[in-house]
C-alpha cells in the first residue's frame, strides 16, 4: 500500500500545480496573506475541516487533493502520514500540508503518570520534560499536535476526566498547563520536534453538573473569571498554539458558540491569535443542546463565535456556501479562520518539511525512562505510615504480592494511552520479582477490579501467612475513568474492599497501593492498611518507582493534588471553599454520639454532615514522608504594603527524620476582608525541597501582591486594601506557621 501510495503521488505530481512558499524573507503573516489571496472558498474551508483517519487511504487523498482537508486526527502510522503529505504537497492546487494531530495526552509510546498524578508532584520541571518526551516520539511519527493540557479545575471526584487534569486549583493547574505546553512545543515551533499544544477544554467543563460528562456547568460570572479561567489566560501567555472549545454549556450558551469566551477572552483580553478548533463534533451537537436550529445554525453560530476549526461536524464545508450568499456570514470572518490555520501550519514549518523519517525509532529510550520514572516516583502520596512500616526493612525476605492491579500493564497506564504498549510497561510483579534476595509469592485473588467472585481471596489469604509483609494493589481499571466514564460511586469496586479486610486479619504488615484516575473513597482500606501509598494511574515505569519506594530507594515526596473525601456524599470538596455564616468548629457529634430524642437546635446548627462530619479524608496537598519536617521561624520582609509591591517570605525548613528527602513547601494567603467574601485560604506558591536528614536550610518566596487580585464586586478585577492572613505550610489543613499583613 505505501509503495503504492508513493508511485501515484511522485507520477500526479508532474502534473500536479504547486505554489512556491519558501520565500526565506517573507514573514509568516505575509506568507499567509499571500496564500489566502490565491484561495478559492472551497479551499478555505477545507483548511477548516478536520477528518478523522479513514481506513480507506483512497477517500482521504481524494479530499485532500481537493482540497478539502485541513487537518486529520488520528492517523500514527508515518507511512501513511508521508504519503498524504505528499499528496497534499504535490497534487493539491496549492500545496498546503496538513495538520496531523492526535489525543497524546501523558506520553505517546513512554507513558507518564496521567497528568492528575503529574500535579502530585509539584514539580513543574519534571512534567515540562514528560511533555517534552511526549512531543519527541509523536513528531517523529508525524503527529505536530496534541489536545493537550486539560486545564479545566475539577472539584468532583465522580467525573471521569478529573483524570486528565491536575486537580482542583486554580494557581497550581495554571501551573502545570504552563510547563506541560512549554514542554509540548519547546522553544521553537518550527523545530521538527515541537508539537502544538491544544489548552481544553475553553470553558468551565470540570464543573459538570453530578460529575457527569458532558453535562451543563452552572458557574457565576465571578466564579468563571477567578476560577476557571485563569488556567486558559496562562496557557496564553505561555504561548498555547491552540485552544479546544469544551462541549458544556455555561449560563444558556454552549462554548462552542460562546463569543465571550473565544473573542472578548481569548483575543481582546488575552490577545493570543491561536487557533481555535471544536471538540469532537461538539459544534453539531449544540442541535442537541437546543440552541441550534439546524446544520446551517450551527456552522453559523460556531464561526461568528469565534471557531476556526471543525473537528469532525463539517457543518462549515457543508453550508458556509450558502451561509455567504444569505449574509449570516461574513468572507471576513472565514478569511480571519482560515488566517489562524495557515499561520500555524507556517510557524510549524510544515510548508517547509510536512515529512517525516519512517525509520527513525526514538521511543523507549534510556533517558526517556529515567526521567519518566522521576517523575512517576515524585507522583506517589504515602497517605499512611503506621509503626514506619515503611521503607521495607532489610529483615523482609517474602512479600506476599497480591492484587489485580500487581500485574496489569495495560491497566495502570490509566486512560487515553492509545499508542503507549503494555509491553514495555513495568509492572510491580516484575519490579518486585527483579530484585535480588526477595521471594515474591503472587497471587491477584480477583481478575480485574470489577471482579464480584470472592474465590480468589482464601488463596491470597494462605499466601499472606507465609510472608513477612503484604503488598496489595488495587484500584481502577483505565476504563474505569477519563471521558465518558464518569461514576456515581467512587468506592472500590468488585471484592477489592473484601481482599484489604480479609489481608487486615492476618496479623502480618499490610502496604495497601492504590493505582486509580481520581481520588476514591478509601477511609475503610486507610483504616485497615499499616501502610498506604496512593498512586494515580503511574504508567510506563509505575512498577519500577514502586518498589524503589516500598524498599526505601526513594523516598516519597507526593502530595494530593485534590481534596480526598470520606464518602462520595461530600463531593464537590476542595479546599479552598468560601466560608459560611455558621462554619464548624469541629466539635459537632456525629449521627451516631446524638442521643435519641435530642432537641431540633441541641446539635449546634452549623454547617457539617451528622454522617461525615465536616473535613476530608485527606485534604488537598497532603502527603507523608519516612523522614519529618519541621516549620520555624516564619518572617516577612513588610507589615504593610502597596498595590505594587512584592512581599518577601522565609522561614526555615529541618529535615528532623533519618531520611534525606523532598518537602513540598506550601504558600497559602486569606483575604479577611472582601466587597465579596473570599476563599478561607488560597494557593499562591509552592517549592520542592531536598534536605539530607539532620539538614536545616532556608525558604524564601516572593508574593506578588497583584497576585491576590480578584474580581471586586463592581466587576474589576483588582486588589482590594485590607488586611490577610499567610501561612506555609506541608498541606492545606496546616494552620502553625501563620502570620499577617496588611495592603494600602
Amino acid at each position: 500500500m505505501k509503495r503504492f501510495l508513493y508511485a501515484v503521488s511522485l507520477a500526479l505530481s508532474l502534473v500536479g500545480c504547486s505554489v512556491d512558499h519558501h520565500s526565506a524573507s517573507s514573514s509568516v503573516d505575509a506568507r499567509v496573506e499571500n496564500l489566502l489571496s490565491q484561495m478559492s472558498l472551497e479551499e478555505k474551508l477545507g483548511q477548516l475541516n478536520q477528518l478523522s483517519a479513514m481506513n480507506n487511504i483512497e477517500d482521504m487523498a481524494k479530499q485532500i487533493r481537493e482540497g478539502r482537508v485541513g487537518s486529520i486526527l488520528n492517523e500514527v502510522d508515518p507511512g501513511r502520514i508521508n504519503a498524504l503529505q505528499r499528496i497534499a504537497k504535490d497534487e493539491s492546487r496549492l500545496g498546503i500540508p496538513i495538520l496531523m494531530s492526535r489525543d497524546v495526552i501523558h506520553g505517546f509510546k513512554t507513558i507518564a503518570p496521567i497528568p492528575l498524578g503529574q500535579a502530585a508532584s509539584f514539580d513543574l520541571e519534571a512534567v515540562e520534560a514528560a511533555a517534552r518526551i511526549a512531543a519527541i516520539e509523536a513528531t517523529a511519527d508525524g503527529i505536530r499536535w496534541t489536545f493537550s493540557p486539560m486545564i479545566d479545575i475539577a472539584r468532583d471526584a465522580r467525573w471521569g476526566r478529573i483524570a486528565e487534569g491536575y486537580g482542583e486549583d486554580t494557581y497550581l493547574t495554571s501551573q502545570m498547563g504552563a510547563a506541560t505546553i512549554r514542554g509540548y512545543q519547546g522553544s521553537d515551533l518550527s523545530d521538527p520536534t515541537s508539537m502544538a499544544a491544544c489548552a481544553k477544554h475553553f470553558c468551565g467543563y470540570g464543573a459538570s453538573e453530578g460529575g457527569r460528562d458532558y453535562n451543563t456547568a452552572n458557574i457565576t460570572p465571578r466564579q468563571l473569571l477567578d476560577v476557571y479561567l485563569p488556567p486558559f489566560q496562562m496557557a496564553a501567555e505561555a504561548g498555547a498554539a491552540t485552544y479546544m472549545t469544551s462541549f458544556n454549556e455555561i449560563d444558556g450558551v454552549p462554548s462552542t458558540a460562546n463569543a465571550y469566551l473565544l473573542k472578548s477572552m481569548l483575543r481582546d483580553a488575552w490577545h493570543s491569535d491561536a487557533m481555535v478548533v471544536t471538540d469532537w463534533a461538539s459544534s453539531a451537537e449544540m442541535l442537541a443542546h437546543g440552541n441550534t436550529a439546524d446544520r446551517a445554525d450551527v456552522a453559523a453560530k460556531s464561526i461568528n463565535a469565534g471557531v476556526d476549526m471543525e473537528m469532525v461536524a463539517e457543518t462549515f464545508i457543508q453550508n458556509i456556501p450558502q451561509l455567504l450568499k444569505e449574509g449570516r456570514v461574513k468572507m471576513s470572518t472565514v478569511d480571519n479562520a482560515v488566517r489562524n490555520v495557515l499561520r500555524l501550519k507556517f510557524r510549524l514549518g510544515l510548508f517547509d518539511n510536512p515529512f517525516v523519517d519512517e525509520n527513525k525509532n526514538v521511543a523507549y529510550s534510556p533517558e526517556f525512562i529515567e526521567k519518566t520514572l522521576k517523575l512517576t516516583t515524585e507522583s506517589a502520596i504515602l497517605l499512611k505510615n503506621d509503626n514506619s512500616t515503611l521503607p521495607l526493612k532489610s529483615n523482609v525476605k517474602t512479600i506476599a504480592l497480591v492484587g489485580p492491579m500487581a500485574d496489569a500493564a495495560y491497566e495502570q497506564s490509566g486512560t487515553w494511552t492509545f499508542d503507549g504498549e503494555p509491553s514495555h510497561t513495568v509492572t510491580p510483579l516484575q519490579a518486585l520479582q527483579a530484585l535480588d534476595g526477595v521471594k515474591v509469592l503472587y497471587e491477584p485473588a480477583l481478575t480485574h477490579c470489577r471482579d464480584a467472585k470472592a474465590a480468589g481471596i482464601a488463596s491470597a489469604v494462605a499466601k499472606a501467612k507465609q510472608a513477612d509483609v503484604i503488598v496489595c494493589v488495587v484500584g481502577e481499571e483505565a476504563i474505569m475513568s477519563g471521558e465518558a466514564h464518569c461514576l456515581a460511586d467512587i468506592n472500590l469496586y468488585g471484592k477489592q474492599k473484601d481482599l484489604v479486610e480479609a489481608l487486615s486479619k492476618t496479623g502480618k504488615p499490610l502496604v495497601t497501593v492504590i493505582m486509580a484516575g481520581r481520588p476514591l473513597t478509601i477511609a475503610k482500606q486507610v483504616e485497615e492498611s499499616d501502610a498506604l501509598l496512593y498512586m494515580f494511574h503511574p504508567g510506563t515505569t509505575g512498577g519500577t518507582a514502586l518498589a524503589n519506594l516500598l524498599f526505601g530507594k526513594d523516598v516519597p515526596s507526593g502530595k494530593t493534588p485534590v481534596t480526598f473525601p470520606y464518602m462520595v456524599g461530600q463531593v464537590p470538596i476542595y479546599y479552598n471553599h468560601k466560608n459560611t455564616g455558621r462554619p464548624a468548629a469541629g466539635t459537632e457529634l456525629l449521627i451516631d454520639q446524638t442521643p435519641v430524642g435530642a432537641g431540633q437546635t441541641s446539635l449546634g446548627c452549623s454547617s457539617y454532615w451528622l454522617d461525615a462530619g465536616f473535613g476530608p479524608l485527606f485534604p488537598f496537598g497532603f502527603g507523608l514522608s519516612y523522614t519529618t519536617f519541621e516549620y520555624s521561624n516564619l518572617q516577612i520582609d513588610k507589615q504593610v504594603l502597596s498595590k505594587a509591591d512584592t512581599l518577601h517570605v522565609s522561614f526555615e525548613l529541618a529535615n528532623t527524620g533519618n531520611y534525606d528527602a523532598t518537602e513540598i513547601c506550601q504558600l497559602y494567603v486569606r483575604d479577611l476582608v472582601g466587597s465579596v467574601t473570599r476563599p478561607v485560604k488560597e494557593l499562591k506558591g509552592f517549592k520542592r525541597v531536598s534536605l539530607k536528614a539532620g539538614e536545616k536550610s532556608k525558604v524564601e518566596f516572593d508574593l506578588p501582591i497583584a497576585s491576590l487580585a480578584f474580581t471586586t464586586l463592581d466587576m474589576k478585577h483588582e486588589v482590594e486594601p485590607g488586611d490577610f492572613k499567610l501561612w506555609v505550610a506541608a498541606n492545606s489543613d496546616e494552620i502553625s506557621n501563620e502570620t499577617s499583613f496588611s495592603v494600602e
